[in-house]
């Protein structure tokens, strides 16, 4: 009997999350090799070890944290190493993505492949070569694009020479669909606040990548048809709409009487940077505002914003808005008594519900458990401790601003976190789907009480 290519695929690497711990591993220790040569700082000393080592992991795993600044601590050459970082961590993240949802039907016969394909129009399951050439091509052609509206604004705008131009906007372009929060400036982008040529294009950039590769070939070949998406491709633009419309109103409504943050602007450009802030903790991780400036409510909804985080299969962090939204409706269905879980006329099934529930409760033990560890460790308060918390396991990378000023155990604590919370959402639903059994008897009923 033939084997389908993606069942050579697992046997070849005995199973997929090995694949994706082992790959970023290599990736982060690889990054911290280079970046503690000598030609990749300024001074032309070594980095720290551990300096190279937040880094490179803060590049790979797309979160922007950092312990050093970027413009003045790293070279050119160490920053086309954040640079490439961040592409390889962005590339991979989705390549394998995608090849792990091809991995997952080659284990399903040919009447359940053809059912997964009719249902989701995401992804052709039999061409792992087609799949993987179109991630890259979009992910590239994306970046093309910002690249170049950038490069126009900072040479026509701002009187940059054309290659310092073209070097930041190429840089910033794949940081910015990337998900990643690298600027090469120590305020990230608070001085271009005004300009919504940058902000815009920053902005842009992070939806388009959060949105995740499935969603977006999806809407490449269907876009015009929306009554024939998936369930992914709805869930993930609805919930992403009214996470961005409600975030930016709420931030509006906070940070609009602060004078340190959009109380002094106009109209105009409150709403812009309101926009841009509810942006950001989706995993963008760039900043157009003081976050240390911020109320302590807003703060909160940062918190909120970043632990849901993008979309799934992207370059997005958090458990994802699919998981978020999937248990939204499982709790809709049990307090109206529905028998199943329904999302438009698609049903869900149970086992999507136990590892939509799996996922959210294991990110909420990551996060409360890191946070106990970091305030016995520092002296911080509570909500600048969880804020930082939440936003290296959702691989955010906005800080109220005491990453730097924590101990060497808290900064591994949060380069581990930002591991952890890149792989970890991904390895956990891959393991959880191959892991699905079939069970061929039921174990007498009994019922306990809840609540």
């Amino acid at each position: 009997m033939r084997r389908s290519v993606s069942t050579v695929v697992l046997d070849q690497f005995h199973h997929p999350t090995q694949v994706i711990v082992g790959g970023f591993a290599a990736a982060s220790l690889t990054g911290t090799g280079l970046l503690s040569l000598p030609l990749a700082t300024e001074s032309g000393e070594p980095a720290r070890f551990l300096d190279a080592l937040f880094t490179a992991t803060s590049a790979v795993c797309l979160t922007g944290l950092i312990l050093v600044d970027s413009e003045t601590h790293w070279s050119v050459a160490g920053e086309l190493i954040i640079m490439l970082l961040i592409q390889v961590g962005g590339l991979g993240i989705m390549t394998m993505a995608t090849l792990f949802a091809v991995a997952l039907s080659g284990r399903m016969g040919l009447r359940a492949r053809m059912l997964v394909q009719a249902e989701t129009k995401t992804l052709q399951m039999t061409d792992l070569r087609r799949v993987v050439r179109n991630v890259v091509l979009l992910s590239i052609a994306s970046e093309v694009v910002l690249a170049v509206i950038l490069t126009g604004r900072f040479m026509l705008g701002y009187g940059e020479s054309f290659v310092r131009s073209v070097y930041l906007g190429v840089f910033h372009a794949i940081s910015a669909f990337n998900n990643a929060g690298f600027a090469l400036w120590p305020d990230s982008v608070v001085r271009f606040n005004t300009d919504p040529w940058i902000c815009v294009t920053l902005a842009v950039g992070v939806i388009v990548g959060g949105l995740g590769f499935p969603v977006l070939f999806e809407l490449r070949h269907s876009w015009r048809r929306p009554s024939r998406w998936s369930v992914l491709t709805r869930m993930t633009l609805t919930l992403s709409a009214v996470l961005l419309v409600g975030g930016t109103v709420l931030l509006l409504a906070t940070e609009g009487r602060n004078p340190r943050t959009l109380g002094d602007m106009s109209g105009a450009d409150q709403l812009l940077n309101a926009f841009f802030a509810a942006v950001m903790p989706r995993s963008g991780g760039f900043n157009s505002i003081d976050i240390a400036a911020m109320y302590p409510s807003s703060w909160l909804a940062y918190d909120v914003l970043m632990f849901i985080g993008g979309g799934s299969a992207g370059t997005a962090g958090g458990i994802k808005v699919t998981t978020f939204g999937l248990l939204a409706y499982v709790i809709w269905a049990e307090l109206r008594g529905e028998p199943s879980v329904n999302v438009g006329r698609r049903r869900i099934p149970e086992q999507l519900h136990r590892q939509a529930l799996t996922i959210a409760l294991v990110g909420v033990g990551i996060v409360a458990g890191s946070t106990y560890l970091l305030l016995v460790l520092n002296p911080h308060p509570l909500d600048q401790v969880l804020f930082e918390v939440i936003s290296a396991f959702a691989t955010v990378g906005v800080s109220t601003g005491i990453t730097a000023e924590l101990n060497a155990a808290s900064h591994a604590l949060l380069a581990v976190l930002m591991f952890v919370g890149r792989v970890g959402p991904l390895t956990l639903g891959t393991a959880l789907a191959l892991r699905a059994k079939t069970r061929h008897y039921e174990l007498p009923e009994e019922r306990p009480l809840v609540g």
